[in-house]
């Protein structure tokens, strides 16, 4: 599967995650964790530098939020909207930047 491919696949869990723990987190945690062990083994699929500038400095800095916003996912937000709203924005960023890959890299 191409890079681009798998940040949609990042995307769209993120998404997912973010809509449910804001429609109720606690309900809806066994799913969001299963999600966030999809989406952590997604992240170790690109282990490579991005073949676009602007995307791998996007990508790198998801990374660095991604490992804060995974742990308090795992372990329950203090703010279960705020939390679902990163989720939801980092979802759309990836969406966007993903436009700028063509094909696999």
């Amino acid at each position: 599967m191409d890079v681009r491919s798998r940040l949609l696949d990042i995307a769209m869990n993120l998404n997912r995650v973010g809509n449910w723990a804001a429609d109720d987190y606690n309900a809806k945690q066994k799913r969001i964790i299963t999600f966030l062990d999809q989406t952590s083994e997604y992240v170790k699929i690109i282990n490579q530098p991005i073949k676009n500038s602007l995307l791998d400095r996007t990508f790198t800095s998801f990374l660095t939020e991604f490992k804060t916003l995974e742990k308090e996912g795992r372990e329950g937000p203090h703010d279960e909207l705020g939390w679902a709203e990163k989720m939801m924005t980092w979802g759309n960023i990836l969406t966007h930047r993903s436009s700028l890959l063509q094909g696999s890299l």
